[in-house]
This record gives structure tokens, sequence and C-alpha cells, in this order.
């Protein structure tokens, strides 16, 4: 197996977890809470730190975020693991990076998530901790 196919892998489902989450945010309920008291409540609530804004919005703005951060490391990664695979395999920084993230994905969605993104993410590091690994002893 091509170590930098299953970087593609890896970084390939983040993206696209990353893009699921942004379509939910925006679409449908599944990001909804269960009670509709609880969305009205977060909409005429401000947080402490400001009063233009309401904790919905805020909630609206955060999950968009995050899925933003998912979406830029998977095409990031993922264009260099396909069009410039040297850049990663030759950098610890990079490595490194990507290393640090993919964890940091799989400990959120163990310890605040559910059950589909944490065995995604964690699927996701062992593909990326198994690419690192194979081109390493490759070179």
């Amino acid at each position: 197996m091509n170590p930098s196919v299953l970087l593609t892998a890896s970084v390939a489902i983040i993206g696209l977890l990353g893009l699921a989450h942004l379509i939910l945010t925006l679409r449908g309920p599944k990001l909804l809470p269960r009670d509709p008291s609880l969305k009205t409540a977060m909409q005429e609530a401000a947080p402490v730190i400001t009063s233009h804004t309401n904790i919905w919005r805020m909630w609206i703005g955060f999950n968009i975020s995050h899925s933003m951060g998912a979406l830029l490391f998977g095409l990031v990664y993922g264009y260099l693991a396909l069009f410039h695979s040297e850049v990663i395999f030759g950098s610890v920084f990079l490595q490194i990076v990507g290393f640090v993230m993919l964890a940091g994905f799989v400990i959120l969605a163990k310890l605040y998530w559910f059950i589909t993104p944490f065995v995604a993410s964690s699927i996701s590091l062992l593909l990326y901790l198994i690419g690192i690994a194979m081109a390493s002893i490759n070179s």
C-alpha cells in the first residue's frame, strides 16, 4: 500500500466529516436541540462577553467554523498527500501537526461528541500513523 494513499484516505475522512457537519449545521434538524424551548432560550440569551450576539448565533458560528477547520485540514493535507507527498513525508513538523490535529479530534470525539465521529476519527488517525510509518520505513 502506498503511504500517500493512506494519508489521503485518512484526511479524506476528516474532510468528509467536516462537510457533513457543515451541511447538518445549515440544513435539517440534526443539530437542533430536542427541546424547542432551549433554542428559544439560546436566541434570547447574550453571552457575558458581548450583547451584540446571542448564544444561538454563537452555536451556529462555532459549528460552521469547526466544519471549516476540518475541511481545511482535509483539503490541505489531502492536496499535499496526493500531489506533493514529499512535503509531508519530508517534514517532521507537518507530520506532528497532522498527528496532533487527528489525535485532538479523537480525544474531543471521545469526551464531547458521539460514537460516529469517534470511530471515524480513530480510523483516520490509524491510517495516518500507518502511512507515516510506512513512508519512514521506505525512505
